[in-house]
Protein backbone atom coordinates (compact mmCIF):
# COMPACT_ATOMS: atom_id res chain seq x y z
CA UNK A 1 0.00 0.00 0.00
CA UNK A 2 2.81 2.32 0.89
CA UNK A 3 4.97 1.41 -2.01
CA UNK A 4 1.47 2.80 -4.53
CA UNK A 5 1.45 6.00 -2.69
CA UNK A 6 4.64 6.81 -3.13
CA UNK A 7 4.35 6.19 -7.07
CA UNK A 8 1.44 8.60 -7.22
CA UNK A 9 3.28 11.06 -5.17
CA UNK A 10 6.48 10.67 -8.13
CA UNK A 11 3.85 11.28 -10.93
CA UNK A 12 3.16 14.67 -9.94
CA UNK A 13 3.83 16.82 -12.73
CA UNK A 14 6.24 19.74 -12.51
CA UNK A 15 5.63 22.71 -14.20
CA UNK A 16 7.94 24.65 -15.26
CA UNK A 17 7.94 28.18 -13.50
CA UNK A 18 9.05 30.63 -16.52
CA UNK A 19 9.65 34.47 -15.39
CA UNK A 20 8.39 37.07 -17.12
CA UNK A 21 11.40 39.55 -16.68
CA UNK A 22 12.54 40.18 -20.12
CA UNK A 23 9.08 40.88 -22.04
CA UNK A 24 8.04 42.32 -19.27
CA UNK A 25 11.16 44.67 -19.42
CA UNK A 26 10.89 45.42 -22.99
CA UNK A 27 6.71 45.95 -22.72
CA UNK A 28 7.76 48.81 -20.17
CA UNK A 29 9.96 50.29 -21.82
CA UNK A 30 7.60 51.25 -24.60
CA UNK A 31 4.93 53.82 -24.01
CA UNK A 32 1.24 52.64 -24.10
CA UNK A 33 0.58 54.73 -27.45
CA UNK A 34 3.31 53.43 -29.10
CA UNK A 35 2.77 49.79 -28.43
CA UNK A 36 -0.33 50.07 -30.87
CA UNK A 37 2.04 50.40 -33.66
CA UNK A 38 2.53 47.57 -35.89
CA UNK A 39 6.69 47.99 -35.97
CA UNK A 40 6.60 47.48 -31.58
CA UNK A 41 3.85 44.36 -31.89
CA UNK A 42 6.42 42.79 -33.65
CA UNK A 43 9.21 43.75 -31.43
CA UNK A 44 7.13 42.23 -28.65
CA UNK A 45 6.45 39.02 -30.41
CA UNK A 46 9.96 38.57 -30.83
CA UNK A 47 10.84 39.48 -27.00
CA UNK A 48 8.78 36.58 -26.37
CA UNK A 49 11.65 33.94 -27.90
CA UNK A 50 13.62 31.65 -26.26
CA UNK A 51 16.95 32.84 -24.96
CA UNK A 52 18.43 30.65 -27.46
CA UNK A 53 16.19 31.48 -30.59
CA UNK A 54 17.15 35.55 -29.93
CA UNK A 55 18.73 36.89 -33.03
CA UNK A 56 22.81 37.98 -32.98
CA UNK A 57 23.88 40.80 -35.37
CA UNK A 58 27.56 41.56 -36.47
CA UNK A 59 28.79 44.77 -37.30
CA UNK A 60 29.54 43.95 -40.70
CA UNK A 61 26.14 42.92 -41.34
CA UNK A 62 24.82 46.26 -40.33
CA UNK A 63 27.17 47.39 -42.20
CA UNK A 64 26.40 46.02 -45.17
CA UNK A 65 22.54 46.75 -44.86
CA UNK A 66 22.89 49.86 -43.54
CA UNK A 67 23.30 53.56 -44.90
CA UNK A 68 24.84 56.46 -43.32
CA UNK A 69 21.70 58.26 -41.14
CA UNK A 70 19.37 55.21 -41.35
CA UNK A 71 17.56 53.91 -38.13
CA UNK A 72 18.11 50.28 -37.14
CA UNK A 73 16.78 48.58 -34.25
CA UNK A 74 17.85 44.78 -33.60
CA UNK A 75 15.66 42.87 -32.05
CA UNK A 76 18.11 40.71 -30.57
CA UNK A 77 22.11 41.05 -29.51
CA UNK A 78 24.75 43.27 -31.44
CA UNK A 79 27.99 41.42 -31.76
CA UNK A 80 31.19 43.01 -32.41
CA UNK A 81 32.45 40.98 -35.29
CA UNK A 82 33.65 43.42 -38.21
CA UNK A 83 33.54 47.22 -38.42
CA UNK A 84 30.90 49.73 -39.26
CA UNK A 85 31.84 52.68 -41.32
CA UNK A 86 29.37 55.35 -41.13
CA UNK A 87 27.20 56.69 -38.90
CA UNK A 88 23.67 55.13 -37.94
CA UNK A 89 21.02 55.67 -35.68
CA UNK A 90 20.74 51.93 -33.58
CA UNK A 91 18.92 50.31 -30.64
CA UNK A 92 19.05 46.51 -29.84
CA UNK A 93 17.53 44.63 -26.58
CA UNK A 94 21.42 44.18 -26.05
CA UNK A 95 25.19 44.95 -27.73
CA UNK A 96 28.04 43.24 -26.84
CA UNK A 97 30.84 46.01 -25.32
CA UNK A 98 32.98 45.51 -28.45
CA UNK A 99 29.99 46.64 -30.06
CA UNK A 100 29.28 49.37 -28.26
CA UNK A 101 32.60 51.06 -28.27
CA UNK A 102 32.67 50.30 -32.66
CA UNK A 103 29.27 51.84 -32.80
CA UNK A 104 30.66 54.71 -30.61
CA UNK A 105 34.05 55.11 -32.70
CA UNK A 106 31.91 55.31 -35.63
CA UNK A 107 30.18 58.18 -34.91
CA UNK A 108 26.37 56.64 -34.59
CA UNK A 109 23.68 57.02 -32.07
CA UNK A 110 22.97 54.21 -29.73
CA UNK A 111 19.49 54.26 -27.54
CA UNK A 112 17.82 52.34 -25.09
CA UNK A 113 14.60 50.65 -26.49
CA UNK A 114 13.04 53.53 -23.84
CA UNK A 115 14.76 56.06 -26.16
CA UNK A 116 14.28 54.41 -29.65
CA UNK A 117 10.15 54.37 -28.51
CA UNK A 118 9.93 57.75 -27.29
CA UNK A 119 11.87 59.51 -30.17
CA UNK A 120 10.44 56.92 -33.28
CA UNK A 121 6.20 56.39 -31.67
CA UNK A 122 5.14 54.98 -34.79
CA UNK A 123 7.94 52.63 -36.05
CA UNK A 124 7.94 54.30 -39.64
CA UNK A 125 11.01 54.46 -41.43
CA UNK A 126 12.79 51.89 -39.10
CA UNK A 127 14.44 48.90 -40.66
CA UNK A 128 14.49 46.07 -38.60
CA UNK A 129 17.64 43.82 -39.28
CA UNK A 130 18.25 40.42 -37.51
Amino acid sequence: MTWILFLQSAMVSRKKVVKAGFKLSILKSIPKEARKAEFWKRVIEEAERSRRSRRAVNLYKLNRLTRSGDVVYVPGKVLGTGSLDHSITISAFSFSKTAYEKLVKSGSTVLTTREFAEKYPTGSGIKLIG
